[in-house]
């Protein structure tokens, strides 16, 4: 079986995907009506996995409710609070639950959440959870050679920082994660072309690995500069903060220069990822002022 988003990818087709964050407590109903609102717009739903070391609702059953929505999920899958067993029975559940696609991350440390005497287990890191991933998918069983019931049908991505301050150290990791077994790359937010093509250019095009830049919808000057504050490696220009708060309606700017960015990146790079924290609703939006309508059915 093939996915939307992997028949996206590999056609060479514009792919487009989206985030939604689980709720924090045990009610999915407001994460699943801002999904509801991207039905037709993207090929594929991403659902956050504890990001940024913040307690939320599983993953997993997040994508299992999207599914019964008739929404195609991305299951985020961090390293950070699970060890290999764990892991490995998450891969297998997603697999029967029919979740195929994954975005395989190490994870944000404890520290940068609001539970920081919780203890991280990182016995896999993102590129040990490919090779996970590359195995079940040939059918290997890690004790037993051979998985009793055949070999799973998993469509596992990679996350990269094209704005990473260490050039070598990110073209190492992004070699090791293709030679994994990534088949595609999402990209944290970018703020510049410039290093974006770069990324493209001279890394991922090389290695045939499809990009999908992030973009991130940002919602007022304030809101980008405790951005730039407390998320590791953020770098908003203080060119786009200057004009959100010169703004009349900073959240409309800010859906502008998303939609700017949308356009632009995707004529570097083979697909966009939007990322829209507490304001999913106006993904929408930005998709409508970039132009880009509904997905052929």
């Amino acid at each position: 079986m093939t996915t939307a988003l992997q028949r996206a990818i590999e056609s060479g087709q514009q792919a487009m995907t989206a985030e939604v964050m689980p709720p924090r407590g045990g009610d999915p109903t407001h994460t699943l009506t801002m999904a509801d609102q991207l039905k037709g717009r993207v090929h594929a739903v991403n659902v956050t996995d504890g990001s940024r070391a913040v307690m939320r609702m599983s993953s997993l059953a997040v994508c299992r409710l999207l599914l019964d929505r008739g929404l195609e999920p991305v299951l985020q899958l961090a390293c950070r609070d699970r060890n290999r067993l764990a892991l490995q029975a998450d891969l297998l559940g997603a697999h029967a639950l029919g979740i195929h696609n994954l975005l395989c991350l190490t994870g944000d440390p404890v520290r940068a959440g609001d539970q920081a005497d919780a203890r991280p287990v990182n016995e896999f890191e993102s590129v040990k959870l490919l090779r996970q991933v590359t195995a079940f998918n040939q059918g290997k069983d890690p004790v037993k050679a051979v998985l009793p019931d055949g070999a799973t049908q998993l469509f596992a991505g990679c996350a990269a920082d094209p704005q990473s301050r260490s050039w070598s150290g990110l073209k190492r990791r992004l070699h090791r994660k293709h030679e994994a077994g990534a088949r595609f790359v999402q990209t944290q937010m970018v703020m510049d072309p410039a290093a974006l093509e770069r990324f493209q250019v001279e890394l991922a095009g090389p290695l045939n690995l499809p990009v999908l830049a992030g973009v991130f919808l940002l919602k007022s000057a304030k809101n980008a500069r405790f951005i730039n504050r407390v998320v590791p490696g953020a770098c908003i220009p203080e060119d786009l903060i200057l004009r959100l708060e010169s703004a009349d309606n900073p959240a409309m700017e800010g859906v502008a220069i998303a939609a700017e960015q949308v356009k632009r990146y995707l004529g570097i790079v083979q697909g966009v990822h939007l990322m829209a924290i507490k304001a999913e609703e106006r993904i929408p939006l930005v998709l409508d002022q970039a132009g880009a309508g509904q997905l052929a059915a």
